[in-house]
């Protein structure tokens, strides 16, 4: 596989890389053995001073690396500085906290737990948020005394040595955080590398089963954050205007390529001719275009295969008796636009029924009470988040109970926060990233008795 920056508004190949052979990796996995028993013998306050350092970097080459993300993946411009505070955020989060969500927990008075770091965790990411997707593993990792090795997509390679250098640049030892520019053939001998200690990745379904597999074989830790098809559910007592505006931004959220984009939208019967006449207005309305303009809302999907895959999945639905309220077809045009798409009447063995649609297409169904609501939600292989929206208090509490998901919002798009745990359950996969539970995901609770 080509590792490259293609750039989505044009198609053009920008530039190529070589990708690292044996002998480069080799001398990577070794740096990073050496980095490890550096760094985890540093003291907290060491480590919080350069993760201090990486934020402000973040900062001050916020506006060369978010026109970098728009570059490689096709990203607005104003989504990727967004990101990028995110990621500033969420490196001052764990340099400010990592001491306290990591120090010795007292059992009793001979008795305490310590958590301890593991040692090298190899990191498979996606491309869809090239630098926030890595730093919410990176920081926590870090700051507990791992190192990272960072195999991301083919098509975001520039995102992947500027993260490389950016930890650098902060004063991490060599090697404590590194990119490895390797295809996916080259993942299961890096998992059964005795020096990589555990694995997280992001991605599909197909690719996290891949990895536990191996991971599984070899006794591997691993962390996975997988697919998603989000229901979003309106009742009748929601502000329909208001639900209906959130609705469009948690559908094209990223070019409508994000896990936690909201995908399935359940209507209530009583109102959901008014959601889906607003929702359908909103997304016609969308300025489309170049993701470097300022005004642009949805740009490009990041690669050519992405929109063949989301045009067929759209087609195959629409034969299999999917109705179009909107869009339904690729843009004719330089670059990977696709339009932003409504359907409604949506079969339930069809694709868009039973596969995560990855992309600004929005899947309207109609719920007749309370319980058809939940029961359609959890119609899914996924679990990874939900909104609901609603404002009496008892349709509150069963949704927050019942629907099968690692993450519930109430009146309110699914957004992913330093300070909350994040991760699905059933094909969204399992284990946890922020929070508490993220940073100690990649840790040995030693108990310790005496």
């Amino acid at each position: 596989m080509a590792i490259a920056t293609i750039d989505p508004t044009s198609g053009r190949t920008v530039r190529t890389f070589e990708p690292h052979g044996p002998a480069e990796i080799e001398r990577r996995l070794e740096l990073a053995r050496t980095a490890f028993a550096i760094h985890r013998r540093t003291s907290f306050d060491s480590r919080a001073q350069r993760m201090r350092r990486a934020a402000e970097l973040l900062d001050e080459r916020k506006e060369s690396w978010a026109r970098l993300m728009t570059l490689e993946m096709g990203k607005p411009i104003q989504s990727a500085r967004a990101e990028l505070e995110k990621c500033a955020l969420a490196c001052r989060h764990y340099a400010d906290h990592a001491h306290e969500l990591l120090q010795d927990e007292r059992l009793d008075d001979r008795s305490f737990v310590a958590y301890l770091p593991l040692g090298p965790v190899l990191a498979v990411m996606p491309w869809n948020f090239p630098f926030w997707q890595v730093i919410r593993f990176a920081a926590p990792a870090l700051m507990a005394g791992n190192v990272g090795l960072l195999k991301h997509a083919s098509n975001v390679p520039q995102c992947a040595l500027a993260l490389e250098q950016l930890f650098l640049d902060a004063g991490f030892p060599a090697g404590a955080f590194q990119a490895l520019l390797v295809g996916p053939a080259e993942v299961p001998g890096l998992i059964a590398d005795e020096r990589i200690v555990a694995v997280t990745l992001t991605g599909s379904a197909e690719a996290g089963a891949h990895v536990a597999e191996i991971a599984g074989r070899h006794l591997k830790k691993t962390v996975l954050e997988l697919g998603g098809s989000d229901p979003f559910i309106v009742m009748p007592g929601a502000d329909i205007a208001q639900a209906a505006k959130a609705a469009v931004e948690a559908r094209v959220i990223n070019n409508g390529q994000s896990c936690i984009a909201a995908k399935r939208f359940l209507a209530h019967e009583a109102v959901y001719d008014a959601f889906a006449q607003a929702m359908v207005e909103g997304l016609r309305a969308l300025q489309v275009g170049d993701p470097a303009d300022e005004a642009t809302q949805l740009g490009p999907l990041a690669t050519s295969q992405g929109r063949e895959a989301l045009a067929d999945q759209v087609e195959r639905s629409v034969r299999a008796g999917a109705r179009l309220l909107c869009g339904g077809h690729a843009l004719d045009r330089a670059g990977w636009f696709y339009e932003a798409t409504a359907l409604a009447d949506i079969p339930p063995d069809s694709p868009a029924a039973r596969e995560e649609i990855f992309g600004p297409v929005a899947l309207l169904h109609r719920v007749r009470d309370l319980d058809d609501a939940i029961a359609q939600a959890n119609d899914s292989p996924f679990g990874l988040g939900s909104s609901v929206w609603t404002h009496d208090a008892h349709e509150r509490e069963r949704f927050v109970r019942e629907i099968e998901a690692g993450m519930t919002f109430v009146n309110g798009m699914v957004v992913s926060d330093p300070r909350r745990p994040f991760g699905g359950v059933k094909h969204s996969g399992y284990g946890r990233e922020l929070g508490a539970a993220g940073i100690r995901e990649f840790t040995n609770a030693k108990t310790v008795v005496g």
